[in-house]
């Protein structure tokens, strides 16, 4: 398992040094890789780029195995309780895990105890959560039960028989079958097999009930653990050997290395209009007229929907190649007229438009907290709407961002016409002399989309 470590300038952490060090320290004691480390000096509401970079950065590992988020506690990813549990609920619709180095067990049950304190609710909530306690410690279940499961007469969970059998039949590929779990995601939607909410699975779903000991019989709420309480749908020792095998599949530490792509972000798949993702794979082989082992790294983009849910057909693209055909089609590209940007709202009114979704998206994860916390949410319902809303949110913030970027570009439509013709000059006179961050910056200022396909693309230029 690999942890990333993310740090903010705070009264009383101590210097941001000090809280890295930390950070190692806890991986060394945990037997965490250390991936990378994010820090947020003076972090305002607004300005947290450490955050966003940490965002990216886990967007683009998500072929790279399983990770974490290490925080020192709670407080260490906000200012106050609703930020630090939107950015909670963002790292979690991640598909990663966020731990507390200051050895909070569970951060979730951390952030209901602290929201019902600070919201003037803390007795009625604990009263609440001490009544839920002992309804957990008798094995009665609280809440949505897992995939595969049922709440019966007596409030404890009994055993659908047909997600039972989809639970068996995911750890028996996985076990005996060797399939990966991208693969396992296929075969379930190749065979329409839907979760329970009527939807496609995906690596995080799968992941995740390959990690839930529920299925072992044991029923876990507010930090009770209680064996046996429910009818098992995988043995002891099967669970054990998932585990063991989720925890072995990570890349080798030579295949480590953080590789972006120059594309990321603005090539979508021709066929479903998901997004193209970076892949970087090593392969060896031997030469026949030698015996020598030979070895190359080969970047290339891949449609998403085949990475993450087995679906599309296998599109792929050489990242090089891609590259330029998407600069070459650029310059080859006609003048952009304005008139469609000037048929846009003004930017300060997007920007207020925007700001106050994420104000009301904020009101109704506070809402959810609030229900959670008298009892009338249960924890995964809360994970599920939270995660929802939280990423909404995320979406919101990048595309204001966005936005901002974009408004300082163009003042002036004469300004933002100059502003096209210089990066074209650039992209067409000093392609070779740039950087990457120099041309990846180059290509969002000039390009809005590229749709990939087989046998060619379109580019989108921004207005």
């Amino acid at each position: 398992m690999r942890a990333v470590g993310y740090f903010r300038e705070r009264r009383g952490d101590g210097p941001l040094a000090e809280q890295n060090k930390a950070f190692l320290e806890f991986c060394d004691s945990n037997g965490y890789e250390a991936a990378a480390v994010f820090l947020d000096a003076s972090p305002t509401p607004n300005e947290v780029p450490g955050f966003r970079q940490m965002v990216e950065f886990l967007r683009n590992q998500r072929e790279r195995g399983f990770l974490l988020v290490a925080v020192p506690d709670l407080g260490g990813l906000g200012d106050n309780l609703t930020e630090s549990a939107r950015r909670y609920f963002q790292l979690s619709g991640l598909g990663v895990g966020v731990v507390a180095i200051d050895g909070s067990d569970d951060l979730e049950d951390e952030l209901l105890k602290r929201w019902a304190a600070a919201r003037g609710n803390g007795r009625l909530g604990e009263r609440v959560r001490a009544a839920m306690r002992k309804k957990a410690v008798r094995g009665e279940a609280l809440g949505r039960p897992p995939y595969g499961y049922r709440i019966g007469s007596r409030g404890r969970l009994q055993v659908v028989p047909e997600e039972g059998s989809v639970v068996r039949y995911i750890f028996r590929l996985y076990l005996k079958d060797g399939l990966g779990i991208r693969r396992i995601a296929r075969r379930l939607n190749e065979e329409e097999i839907r979760t329970r909410r009527g939807r496609l699975w995906s690596m995080v779903t799968v992941r995740d009930l390959l990690r839930n000991r529920a299925y072992l019989g044991t029923y876990s709420r507010f930090g009770v653990r209680v064996p046996a309480s429910h009818p098992p749908l995988i043995s002891p020792e099967d669970f054990r050997q998932v585990q063991e095998r989720l925890d072995q599949r990570r890349p080798k530490s030579s295949d480590r290395q953080t590789a972006r792509f120059l594309l990321s972000g603005l090539a979508y798949c021709g066929y479903c209009d998901n997004k193209m993702i970076g892949v970087t794979r090593r392969q060896s082989w031997r030469r026949r007229s030698d015996g020598e082992v030979r070895s190359a790294l080969y970047r290339y983009y891949q449609c998403g929907s085949r990475t993450n849910r087995g679906l599309c057909d296998y599109h792929t693209r050489r990242a090089e190649a891609l590259e330029e055909e998407v600069r070459r089609a650029l310059l080859n590209s006609p003048a952009q007229d304005s008139t469609a940007a000037a048929e846009e709202p003004p930017i300060e009114e997007q920007g207020k438009q925007l700001r106050d979704r994420m104000r009301r998206l904020d009101r109704r994860l506070e809402q959810f907290l609030d229900a959670a916390t008298s009892g009338r949410l249960n924890g995964e319902r809360l994970r599920s709407q939270g995660v929802e809303v939280a990423s909404q949110r995320l979406i919101t913030e990048e595309t204001l961002a966005e936005r901002q970027r974009w408004a300082q570009m163009r003042a002036t439509a004469a300004e933002r016409r100059q502003h096209q013709r210089d990066a074209l000059a650039r992209c067409r006179e000093q392609w070779s002399q740039l950087t990457f961050p120099e041309r990846y910056e180059l290509l969002r200022q000039i390009l809005e989309r590229v749709v990939v396909q087989d046998e060619g693309i379109q580019v989108s230029p921004r207005p």
